[in-house]
């Protein structure tokens, strides 16, 4: 597997995401995944907790198929708030190193008008690529 950030020349530098990855090996699409643990139970109704708990999710299932949090080579989260969302960014930002490191993808925040779960304040789907 073979990954390589793109990065236009004379653009400004992103900061927390890539403005493109190359990547090269087996693709996984892992479905959106919110804030609940592995028994669908909310452990918290805090966004940055949910964050944190989506994000260990969606590593969980790359991890499950192989891979590890390296290879994300996408993500796009669906967000309830975009103010909240905004005033907690250092937070947020905090919890996604936690969980996937110093590693940023090409990344995509969608404000939307609601979740399917009425308790989930965000959801993240990953597009991972894994060595062949």
């Amino acid at each position: 597997m073979t990954l390589k950030t793109i990065q236009p020349e004379g653009w400004a530098t992103p900061k927390g995401y890539a403005n493109g990855i190359e990547a090269r090996g087996r693709q996984l699409f892992v479905g959106g995944q919110i804030g609940w643990n592995a028994q669908g139970r909310f452990d918290s109704d805090d966004l940055v907790e949910q964050t944190r708990q989506a994000l260990r999710n969606c590593v969980e299932v790359v991890r499950a198929a192989g891979g590890e949090a390296a290879h994300i080579v996408r993500m796009t989260w669906y967000l309830k708030d975009k103010r909240e969302y905004q005033a907690r960014l250092k937070e947020i930002g905090q919890a996604y190193r936690d969980v996937v490191g110093r590693h940023f993808p090409a990344m995509s925040a969608i404000q939307v008008a609601d979740l399917v779960e009425d308790r989930a304040k965000v959801e993240i789907e990953v597009t991972a690529v894994l060595p062949d």
